[in-house]
C-alpha cells in the first residue's frame, strides 16, 4: 500500500510540474520581453564621409539639409568592393532608407543593396533630376547614374521618403572645395 500512495504522489507531483510549465510557456509566448529591443543609436558619419571623399572616384553623396527626425544609423565604406560607400538612416516614421555608391556593374550593384528590387519602366524627377524606379519585395529604390558610378537611394520607406533623401543628396570632393553635386528641393513626379 505504501508503494501505491508513493506512486500517486510522485504522478501528481509530475502533473503539477506539467501544469506550472504549461502556464509558464503560455506567460512567455504572449508576454514581450524588452532583452532586444534596445533603441538604435545615432552614428556621426562625417569622418567617414571625408575619407570616402577621399578614396572614391566619383562624388560621395550625403544629404544636407534633412528634416528633423532623421537619424543615421550606419555608415561604411569598402574600396576593394567597387568603391561602395553606404550611408543607413530611420526617417521619422522609423523606415529604414540608405544612400548606396558604387562603381561595380550598376543593375548588379542595386539589385544587392535593395534586396533584390527589379528595374521599372517608371521614372521619378527630384528636383532637375532623373531617378529610375526600382521595385522589390523588402525593398524600394531611386536610381542614378552619373560620374561613373551608381546611386541608389533605398530601403523600407515610401518612394516619397526615398525622394525626400534624394533631394538633400548633396557632394563634394575634398580636393574642389566650393563644388557641389547634384541636389533638389522636391518630391518630384512620376513618369511612366
Amino acid at each position: 500500500m505504501a508503494g501505491t500512495r508513493s506512486k500517486q504522489t510522485v504522478r501528481g507531483m509530475i502533473q503539477s510540474m506539467a501544469v506550472i510549465l504549461a502556464a509558464v510557456a503560455v506567460i512567455y509566448v504572449f508576454v514581450p520581453h524588452g532583452g532586444t529591443s534596445e533603441p538604435v543609436k545615432p552614428v556621426d558619419y562625417r569622418v567617414e564621409q571625408l575619407s570616402a571623399q577621399r578614396a572614391a572616384p566619383y562624388p560621395v553623396q550625403a544629404p544636407v539639409g534633412l528634416p528633423k527626425g532623421w537619424k543615421a544609423t550606419s555608415v561604411s565604406y569598402a574600396q576593394d568592393s567597387g568603391h561602395a560607400w553606404h550611408l543607413g538612416f530611420l526617417d521619422p516614421e522609423q523606415q529604414y532608407v540608405a544612400v548606396e555608391q558604387g562603381t561595380g556593374p550598376s543593375d548588379r550593384f542595386v539589385a544587392t543593396v535593395s534586396k533584390d528590387a527589379s528595374k521599372t519602366s517608371q521614372t521619378q524627377q527630384v528636383g532637375g533630376d532623373t531617378w529610375q524606379r526600382w521595385k522589390g519585395p523588402k525593398y524600394n529604390a531611386l536610381v542614378r547614374r552619373e560620374h561613373g558610378s551608381t546611386t541608389a537611394v533605398t530601403g523600407t520607406a515610401p518612394y516619397g521618403q526615398l525622394a525626400q533623401m534624394a533631394a538633400a543628396l548633396k557632394a563634394e570632393k575634398p580636393d574642389t572645395p566650393g563644388k557641389q553635386g547634384s541636389s533638389a528641393k522636391s518630391e518630384g513626379s512620376v513618369k511612366q
